[in-house]
């Protein structure tokens, strides 16, 4: 059986909040006891509304962050807690394209320098290999090579997005977290950024986590999707399935939320959208998190925290697929 080359086991992210001289200390259980496997070539789509803990997990996997609990491996290794001398190495294989394009780039740095900065910084090629395969990831986001002289501020925001994927490939990873990268773009872009890393994905044979809160984006570029509720993963199933057949009430309120251009069927989708706030990471409701939006509740649901199990071809947490009972 192949070997997933990211494997998640319950991994959790919290942020220790207050605590001042008077003040309550508390935590933000931004990622709570999430598992999950992507393989080699794989896309894993992660979705889930704002706030959610999406974000904090890319950047957990990444190592801005370090986990609270749990555990990651990667290519067969234990990266969890990884220090020295190993850290240089993971950061080759594992790179992330962040949210907004136009604070990831640095604005007095040519894009030459941005693309070329993680070569020189691992020491990869000769100082003329550089600024050949600079030239050659330009021409692979479908820039010119004259571009490698401009700085980012003479670029509109597609074209910022395209520079920060030639900057994620210069070190040729194994493994992309693309932490939103078409949100802050605008539709007609948004296209052309999902096809340009499809593109990329078949020529260079990279597994991506894909973040976004747009199913339907996510749907186009994912072969797995994981829906994630404040911090934890409550579905997670094979893209077409999870899309047509959701499960999880979450799950189908979020497809319910996608628009689409019949003002009949938009008024039909009413008795499926999702009513009330999330509520905060700071103070998660008891048993099942998403007990107090979902229309089936139980008295159970409040008691006890279903787990992530086997339905079908998907996994889904919720004590409606309890096939105990």
């Amino acid at each position: 059986m192949e070997e997933p080359i990211l494997k998640v086991e319950g991994l959790s992210t919290f942020f220790p909040v207050g605590g001042g001289l008077f003040g309550k200390k508390q935590e933000v259980k931004a990622v709570n006891d999430v598992s999950f496997e992507v393989m080699e070539n794989e896309t894993f789509g992660l979705v889930g509304e704002s706030g959610c803990g999406k974000s904090t997990l890319g950047r957990t996997l990444v190592k801005i962050y370090e986990p609270t609990a749990g555990k990651i491996t990667f290519m067969g290794k234990d990266i969890t807690k990884l220090h020295g001398s190993e850290v240089p190495e993971f950061r080759r294989n594992m790179q992330m394209i962040f949210q907004d394009p136009y604070a990831s780039l640095n604005p007095r740095m040519t894009v030459g320098e941005i693309i070329r900065e993680p070569m020189d910084i691992h020491n990869i090629g000769s100082p003329d290999e550089r600024d050949k395969k600079v030239a050659e990831l330009l021409e692979t986001v479908g820039l010119k090579p004259d571009h490698v002289r401009r700085y980012p501020h003479e670029f509109s925001g597609g074209q910022r997005q395209r520079i920060s994927i030639a900057r994620t490939l210069a070190l040729d990873p194994k493994f992309i977290v693309c932490d939103e990268p078409i949100s802050a773009l605008d539709v007609s872009i948004q296209a052309q950024i999902i096809n340009l890393l499809e593109r990329i994905q078949k020529e260079r044979k990279i597994s991506y986590l894909f973040i976004a809160h747009d199913l339907g984006a996510v749907k186009h570029i994912s072969d797995r999707i994981g829906a994630m509720y404040l911090g934890s993963l409550v579905e997670i199933g094979d893209s077409d399935e999870l899309y047509h057949h959701p499960l999880h009430p979450y799950t189908q309120a979020l497809l319910a939320s996608i628009p689409i251009p019949d003002p009949e069927k938009m008024r039909a989708r009413k008795s499926q959208e999702i009513i009330g706030e999330i509520p905060s990471p700071l103070d998660i409701p008891s048993g099942c998190p998403f007990r107090t939006r979902c229309p089936y509740a139980t008295e159970r649901c409040a008691k006890e925290k279903p787990a992530l199990r086997q339905v079908g071809t998907s996994q889904v947490a919720c004590h409606l697929y309890d096939t105990d009972e």
